[in-house]
């Protein structure tokens, strides 16, 4: 008798986030959006209203923590990857060049504690990310290069003489 609630308890299995759903976030909130409408109907609503709220919150930050904005450009020379990194420095950033790509793998760990007279706070995040770019033909993979600054990372990766070649123009003729 001393073990019994008058409580109500479900349990939920949670799907795991595929890789696919981190690419598509507002596919991803469509889902949640779809998701808070179905608890909003239901009496589960009622007793926990704020839950669905505090599960966007945690699954929208996770994904986009996931994946940084990235822009690739081209120029005449070589190509340019711009990726966004605030609060990361230069030694929590690495970028390698195998099999035909490109990976850029970066891992945040942030700590912060603040002790005053009448109250103590700590707080830690973690995270990491990954991505991955095909290199593009004619890339010449042994002059690429990387700087980071002010919280952005840019790589370059240079044509080789025979990728900066302009197009040649073939005449059309009348057969």
């Amino acid at each position: 008798m001393a073990n019994e609630t008058k409580l109500p308890v479900t349990r939920k299995t949670l799907e795991p986030v595929s890789a696919q759903d981190a690419w598509r976030p507002l596919e991803a909130l469509r889902k949640e959006v779809d998701r808070l409408f179905e608890d909003f109907s239901g009496d589960d609503f009622w007793r926990r209203p704020f839950r669905s709220l505090a599960g966007i919150e945690r699954k929208l930050t996770k994904q986009f923590s996931a994946a940084p904005a990235v822009d690739v450009s081209e120029s005449d020379k070589a190509y340019e990857i711009t990726v966004e990194l605030p609060g990361m420095d230069e030694k929590d950033i690495e970028v390698n060049v195998a099999n035909g790509a490109l990976t850029i793998k970066g891992e945040k760990k942030e700590e912060k504690e603040e002790k005053q007279k009448d109250y103590y706070v700590s707080e830690r995040r973690y995270g990491s990310f990954e991505r991955y770019f095909g290199l593009p033909d004619g890339v010449d993979a042994g002059k690429i290069e990387a700087a980071f600054k002010n919280g952005v990372l840019k790589v370059t990766l240079p044509k080789t003489a025979e990728a900066q070649k302009p197009a040649k123009k073939i005449e059309v003729k009348a057969a």
